[in-house]
């Protein structure tokens, strides 16, 4: 009898196993999730996701499902597009990220306009045509099969309704991608261990960038899930690059 597996980093392991290792992961970081993505970007991250909001066409009323939602500043950048009648689900597989999250989302006086949900991707708890939008910044890479969680974003989408994927990429210049390795291999994982005491998750991180498809392959994923007008916008010179297509 054999086993299936996939990808966590480097390592391979059983594919029922990669749900609880990403798990205890983020349970580990959630905390810092927020400080150890400004130290390990120089804040870069912040212009990232406020670009990724702001071209994702979400208008007031819009009912917004933000997969992998976590601490809650994407669905916070989004407060002001969807207006008082708009609505944000949180959906995380993690449910300490999602207190974060929450708490966060209170205190800017958010209370009502938004909801958590603990949730997988693979398989979203929603029925078809529920969303406006459905957005996921830096997690795709960390579910086990991504052709599924595409697939499951197109069902829960609305005629006419756009997803979009922020995530690490592959860097389009030689020189710039070796600084960019060196960088990624010897210096976060050492910044993950002095800030969190978890030098273990950041080489994960590190590695799963690695391993996540690139551009074109991503792309092709996307229309293999039957979005249509696909295209990806690279940032930073493809170290992250936001992915969209429509459900028409």
């Amino acid at each position: 009898m054999t086993h299936k597996t996939t990808d966590f980093g480097y390592r391979q392991v059983a594919t029922e196993e990669k749900q609880k290792l990403v798990e205890q992961v983020f349970t580990s970081v959630a905390n810092r999730y927020d400080l150890m993505n400004d130290l390990m970007s120089g804040g870069i991250h912040r212009l990232w996701k406020r670009h990724f909001v702001a071209t994702s066409g979400i208008q007031k009323g819009h009912r917004v499902l933000d997969l992998a939602g976590g601490t809650g500043d994407i669905a916070q950048l989004m407060m002001s597009q969807i207006g008082a009648d708009g609505h944000v689900v949180l959906g995380d597989i993690n449910q300490a990220m999602l207190d974060v999250g929450e708490a966060r989302l209170i205190d800017a006086g958010y209370f009502g306009r938004f909801s958590c949900q603990q949730m997988n991707a693979e398989q979203l708890p929603y029925d078809d045509n529920s969303f406006d939008a459905v957005t996921m910044a830096f997690g795709l890479r960390n579910v086990t099969d991504k052709q599924q969680a595409l697939n499951e974003i197109y069902r829960v989408l609305k005629p006419g309704g756009k997803a979009m994927v922020l995530e690490f990429s592959k860097v389009t210049q030689p020189l710039l991608n070796k600084i960019y390795q060196l960088y990624s291999f010897k210096l976060l994982p050492e910044i993950g261990h002095r800030v969190t005491g978890d030098r273990d998750s950041y080489q994960y991180l590190v590695e799963s960038i690695e391993k996540h498809p690139n551009q074109e392959q991503l792309q092709a994923m996307f229309e293999q899930a039957g979005l249509e007008m696909c295209r990806y916008q690279n940032l930073s010179a493809g170290i992250v690059a936001i992915h969209s297509g429509f459900k028409l």
